[in-house]
């Protein structure tokens, strides 16, 4: 198992890929703190929540602008628009963000984004995978709901055989027979990973879990497991949320979990 990795593989890189983006850096001793709503709404909706995350210790902004979603009438993001509103948050914060790419025809609208975000949908998308190995920008790469880590770690391979070395993994849960969670959270992935790959491992407890109230248990366990980071959403009215409003949690909610988060790594 694990024979055709290469790139990706601790075997021939022993130690631990420290990634930078702008002022921010992803992995090592630090703990990456990625916060923002499910869907950009507006610029008021955006700005707001990305003063709240910064200001409780997130050091990435994460905000959709093209929704890849289950049913075709579901709302599909601001697209263009949506990554513009995201540059406004950013110029008013100075937080790098992250936004999913879903073509490489978007491309030309991804130049003020700092993290590329391919999801679990694209994760075996190797057209899409190949060509963003060409490009000159940190992605960050979510497993996908139905693949073994040996297959994650193959796509990771498209990336990188491309030309990409600044790479984020990402575990945001499997499907398995378990219907009271969105997903089931997979923690002895993150700790699999850390021992096969020298990349960093973030942990993304709101799409594993789909409820919000277990989005904290969720962070706490992927930090005490290794991870190097973890995304949640956050949504100043989750109630009213044109997408994923039922896993969202609050800003005050983020802010504990923020700052317990920090001391169980402390402990580590």
């Amino acid at each position: 198992m694990f024979e055709n990795l290469q790139k990706s593989s601790r075997k021939n890189h022993l130690k631990d890929t420290i990634i930078k983006v702008n002022n921010t850096t992803i992995g090592g001793e630090y703990l990456t703190i990625i916060a923002g709503p499910c869907s950009v709404e507006s610029e008021e909706q955006i700005v707001d929540i990305a003063k709240s995350v910064k200001k409780s210790g997130a050091t990435i902004l994460r905000g959709g602008a093209y929704k890849p979603r289950t049913s075709p009438y579901d709302f599909q993001g601001l697209n263009e628009d949506g990554l513009k509103l995201l540059s406004i948050a950013k110029k008013k914060t100075n937080l790098p963000i992250i936004s999913e790419i879903v073509s490489v025809d978007h491309l030309e609208f991804f130049d003020d984004i700092d993290i590329l975000q391919v999801g679990a949908r694209n994760m075996q998308n190797f057209e899409l995978l190949r060509e963003l190995g060409k490009v000159k920008k940190t992605i960050l790469l979510k497993r996908g709901f139905a693949n073994t880590i040996e297959e994650f770690l193959s796509s990771v391979e498209y990336l990188m055989s491309s030309g990409n070395d600044d790479i984020i993994l990402c575990e945001r849960g499997i499907r398995t027979f378990e219907h009271a969670t969105r997903n089931t959270l997979d923690l002895s992935a993150v700790a699999m990973l850390k021992e096969i790959s020298h990349l960093p491992v973030i942990v993304d407890p709101s799409h594993a879990t789909g409820i919000a109230s277990l989005v904290k248990p969720m962070s706490l366990a992927g930090v005490a497991s290794g991870a190097d980071g973890i995304m949640v959403e956050v949504h100043n009215d989750p109630q009213n949320a044109l997408s994923d409003g039922k896993q969202s949690i609050t800003p005050y909610e983020f802010d504990d979990i923020v700052r317990t988060s920090l001391k169980i790594r402390a402990c580590l």
